[in-house]
């Protein structure tokens, strides 16, 4: 009876061991665990001001466009050649070029808005493996954090399937996050398990 209780008690301590159990005892931390770190300050602070500098650039240009050119002074008696729709002085051609530059404009200002708001600086898994909290870089570096279940990010591809940027969609968030994969991965393996994992959305 002793020998089956003693059989028994290691048969215990080897499905303790088991690969199963340490995977799940290791998608849920005790404490705060770091899967990803990127900083690109810097760089975030040059972009905010590149695009900044770039929105003056093309809204002085609009409004110079807009603006009425003066008009010559000229004989009474002079009349002044008919150049029709060819006339780079004419209405149609001072809105077109402002709104050609304004719309150069906006479009600057967006993509460095959305790139940086969707380039990830950091991923923390929180403890007990039900949430994550992820870093951006936001404008100008200055950096922007949210905290989301785990159940509702999806990495669309494994990192080895991708060459430079790691896609990863949270639920009810339009446009994808970005990770770099010349950031940091502390602990891949469990970076592959939680956030790292595909999940239908």
């Amino acid at each position: 009876m002793a020998a089956a209780g003693r059989r028994r008690l290691v048969w215990l301590v080897s499905l303790w061991d088991f690969p199963v159990h340490r995977t799940l005892h290791d998608v849920t931390p005790p404490r705060d665990v770091l899967l990803f770190e990127h900083e690109r300050g810097r760089f975030f602070t040059v972009l905010g001001l590149f695009c900044a500098g770039q929105g003056v650039f093309w809204t002085s240009l609009a409004v110079g466009a807009l603006a009425q050119p003066p008009v010559p002074a000229r004989p009474p008696d002079v009349e002044l050649p008919d150049r029709g729709r060819w006339d780079v002085r004419s209405a149609l051609w001072r809105y077109g070029l402002a709104v050609g530059c304004g719309a150069i404009g906006t479009m600057v200002l967006a993509a460095g808005l959305l790139f940086s708001l969707r380039s990830v600086r950091s991923v923390m898994l929180q403890a007990g493996g039900k949430q994550v909290t992820l870093t951006t870089h936001a404008p100008f570096g200055l950096g922007a954090q949210f905290t989301v279940p785990l159940n509702q990010v999806s990495c669309m591809a494994h990192r080895g399937e991708v060459p430079a940027m790691l896609p990863l969609k949270v639920k009810g968030r339009r446009f994808y996050f970005l990770l770099d994969k010349a950031g940091h991965f502390p602990n891949t393996k469990l970076f592959d398990n939680t956030v790292g994992a595909y999940r239908s959305l």
